[in-house]
């Protein structure tokens, strides 16, 4: 075959997912009426054919539920460490190192800072996964967040 018919292909995927496992996810994101494209259609199956061929998983995301994505913006807006009472960081690990509702949380943490100020803490470390919550459900005041033994590993 002459090196006229050889196509030269780039593409950059949106995601490369590492997993504790070692497997590795590459993943590009679409929206869901860009899916019955045919240059979309074919960009995914020369991606999925390389993927393959090197012993990676290759997925396409297409869209997501919408109360994880509100969860997710709303943490995106605590994201920056600079922007929070850092200080507090401590003090809302140890008093969720037992599952506790988020409202009880604030409260109990009220005599350290006012409200205002211990909530954009607690939504900065579920934002760096120092704390969890199921985010699959709007986040509330009755939302439970604990840590885990990997976030009190961080602060250690």
């Amino acid at each position: 075959m002459s090196l006229d018919h050889v196509r030269v292909r780039r593409h950059v995927p949106d995601l490369l997912l590492a997993h504790s496992d070692g497997a590795i996810t590459v993943v590009d994101v679409k929206s869901a009426s860009r899916l019955t494209d045919p240059k979309v259609a074919a960009q995914f199956a020369w991606t999925r054919r390389v993927c393959e061929a090197h012993g990676l998983v290759f997925e396409v995301w297409s869209g997501c539920d919408p109360v994880p994505r509100a969860n997710v913006r709303l943490l995106a807006g605590y994201r920056r460490a600079v922007t929070v009472a850092a200080e507090l960081a401590e003090a809302v690990m140890a008093a969720a190192s037992e599952p506790v509702e988020f409202g009880v949380l604030v409260r109990s943490l009220a005599r350290s800072a006012p409200r205002w100020v211990i909530r954009p803490v607690i939504l900065h470390l579920l934002w760096r996964s120092w704390l969890s919550a199921d985010l699959t459900r709007s986040l509330s005041a009755s939302t439970v967040v604990s840590t885990d033994a990997r976030s009190a590993e961080v602060l250690a």
